[in-house]
């Protein structure tokens, strides 16, 4: 006699182990770690061409850089 397995229970019980647990953050999409670093390294980059555009001749760029990483560790830790 063949033992008789249900694979669609077999498959649900499997994806409630591997799906982790949806984080809410202040970004309107849902991410991982990986996105938001990614998000946090192209905001860094626009703020930088937006502060030496527009803002370095009475700001020095080294304060961008630390509003951009400052950005990028909130980003990446609560987004």
């Amino acid at each position: 006699m063949e033992h008789m397995v249900d694979l669609d229970a077999v498959d649900d019980e499997a994806s409630t182990i591997i799906a982790s647990p949806q984080r809410t953050g202040f970004l309107p999409i849902v991410t991982n770690w990986f996105d938001r670093v990614f998000v946090a390294i192209y905001l860094f980059v626009a703020l930088e061409l937006f502060w030496m555009r527009f803002l370095e001749q009475s700001i020095p760029l080294s304060v961008c850089h630390v509003l951009a990483i400052a950005l990028g560790a909130l980003i990446v830790w609560r987004g």
